[in-house]
């Protein structure tokens, strides 16, 4: 681990344009270097076609409210769900027509809900959904050479900066950019199983990421809203979006072998950025440390190192999000003075041997886990 990154997780502990061209042969131009390479798909070793989905829940048809896919908001997140699942269902029966012999199905929006964000109950039957006993990374800790033929992403949004509905990268506030170009979600899903030769052929979501995706040109890519801003869009009409959703992933999958695995360059130059809520300023003037006008970047060698590298950095970034809680707190208690109070109790009470941190707990025995918590 380079020095940038122990600094970044040491201060978790304690704190607890360039334009894309795309040419004939699918190669990704970044300046003088390729942020990636394209090449074809790892041959199918067992003859059976085996297609993960990979879930999130800003980029669902009908959807418009971003009440609709936060877990916490309990009169509209039921909304939220039938959406997915009718979604969700769609491109698995797409799927199932073009051919597919199996289909696992994994949450890779991670709404705060115990259980998982889709109804079970209704997902199709020759469906399964990927489960472990311990929580693990949707995005990198399932990656197996073998596993998978294909990744179809559904119900996606763009990336921070974009203008799309609830774009956004990862969390709230947070950029990414890997050898220099900003990346959305989907990408970083298509990068982490381009590790093993495994293409991304299909994905859905609003206008704003059919423009993000140029990247991606072989993909069949499902428009089901027009984002008006980050929190209002215009849905295209269910029924239509529903059946384009089905007809679209049987096509992708049928022209499984035109499309391409994207496997990042290396040595890989990685970068956070934070905006508002975000904010990576308490890094600012720390030795090792690679910041900048609200950035930070490093340089690293494997796409899990960066991937993890990045996640140490989103945490450091979430600090600020304080901001936003301590001027609810002074709406309640002008002045912060309870929770001046607190803090200093708290200092005090450790110092003194009377209170400790509770353990931490990477799970909890007996739960099953559907994806990102």
């Amino acid at each position: 681990m380079n020095k940038a990154l122990l600094i970044a997780l040491v201060l978790i502990v304690v704190s607890c344009n360039f334009e894309t061209e795309v040419d004939t042969n699918f190669r990704v131009q970044f300046g003088d270097r390729e942020p990636w390479e394209l090449v074809n798909p790892a041959p199918d070793s067992d003859g059976q076609l085996r297609v993960l989905v990979l879930h999130d829940m800003e980029g669902l048809s009908g959807q418009s409210d971003p009440r609709t896919f936060s877990y916490r908001n309990s009169e509209f997140y039921p909304q939220g769900q039938e959406y997915l699942i009718g979604d969700v269902n769609a491109v698995i029966a797409g799927l199932f027509d073009g051919g597919a012999d199996a289909v696992q199905v994994v949450d890779g929006h991670g709404s705060g809900s115990p259980e998982a964000d889709i109804l079970l109950d209704r997902l199709d039957p020759r469906a399964e959904m990927l489960t472990r006993y311990e929580p693990f990374e949707a995005y990198v800790d399932i990656v197996e050479e073998g596993a998978f033929d294909a990744v179809a992403v559904v119900g996606m949004h763009a990336k921070t900066g974009s203008r799309g509905f609830a774009s956004h990268t990862y969390t709230l506030g947070i950029g990414v950019r890997l050898n220099g170009k900003s990346v959305t979600e989907t990408e970083i899903v298509a990068l982490s199983w381009g590790r093993v030769g495994v293409p991304v052929i299909f994905a859905s979501g609003d206008d704003r990421l059919a423009a993000d995706l140029a990247t991606m040109p072989w993909i069949r890519y499902v428009t089901v809203k027009e984002a008006t801003s980050a929190s209002t869009a215009n849905p295209y009409p269910v029924d239509e979006v529903r059946a384009q959703l089905r007809s679209e992933a049987q096509a992708a999958l049928e022209g499984l072998s035109s499309a391409r695995v994207m496997e990042i360059s290396t040595p890989i130059d990685a970068t956070l950025d934070a905006v508002p809520p975000a904010s990576l300023a308490a890094l600012e003037g720390v030795p090792g440390i690679d910041y900048e006008d609200g950035s930070v970047n490093f340089t690293t060698d494997t796409f899990r190192e960066a991937y993890d590298g990045l996640r140490a950095l989103v945490r450091v970034a979430g600090a600020g999000y304080s901001s936003v809680m301590g001027e609810v707190l002074q709406g309640f208690d002008p002045g912060g003075a309870t929770y001046s109070r607190e803090l200093f109790a708290r200092w005090l009470d450790y110092e003194s041997g009377r209170w400790t941190p509770p353990p931490s707990q990477s799970g909890t025995e007996g739960r099953v886990y559907h994806g990102y918590r």
